[in-house]
């Protein structure tokens, strides 16, 4: 299994750093994974703003040579793994920008007849690891459940890819938040993780 870390936190001094580290430390321990890349993107530089023109038209994204190394990683990995915070009670700008730009049509995705597209990314599977400092339950009773509606329902789901699971860590910045519990969880999970196997949440 080939598998692609994308991390968005501004701050390697973060809880979501350790996460990362975490995951990084599990995939390496795990003899299903075969192949790990890593996405910083803060690091990487990666621009979240969308430019249309004259020069760069929306139906043209797909083949945007800038973006071409980042489709790339896509289409190599078996697993995408996004590791950021939850502000406002979505993932962060330069996440958003990222998915905006990457999933577009005629490479995620294929308008046809009908209500729905064909998804372009069959068969690979998504984890996302979330940290939050509101309590685990926020996103759930207060927000209707958008971000995972977001992620799984609106994206992932929309170019084809089904399975899907969660981590959505609550209470970040307290005293009693679990941290190290937390931190043991995600990393015994891809220490163990089997091939493609992602367990729905």
């Amino acid at each position: 299994m080939k598998t692609l870390i994308i991390y968005t936190h501004p701050n390697h001094q973060s809880l979501c750093y350790s996460f990362l580290q975490n995951v990084i430390k599990g995939c390496n321990e795990n003899t299903n994974i075969k192949e790990l890349q890593v996405l910083d993107l803060y690091e990487e530089g990666f621009n979240p703003l969308l430019v249309f023109n004259e020069n760069k038209r929306r139906r043209d994204m797909h083949r945007d040579p800038d973006l071409e190394k980042y489709r790339k990683q896509i289409l190599w990995a078996d697993q995408l793994v996004l590791v950021y915070p939850i502000w406002w009670g979505r993932p962060p700008a330069m996440l958003l920008g990222y998915i905006d730009q990457m999933f577009a049509s005629n490479f995620a995705y294929k308008d046809k007849k009908g209500l729905l597209p064909m998804g372009l990314l069959k068969g690979k599977s998504v984890v996302c690891i979330s940290t939050m400092k509101g309590p685990a339950k926020y996103p759930l009773l207060w927000l209707n459940n958008a971000h995972k509606i977001l992620m799984k329902r609106a994206l992932f789901q929309f170019v084809g890819i089904n399975k899907v699971k969660f981590f959505e860590f609550g209470k970040m910045e307290s005293p009693n938040g679990k941290q190290k519990k937390k931190l043991e969880k995600v990393y015994q999970y891809f220490k163990k993780i089997e091939s493609k196997q992602v367990l729905l949440s």
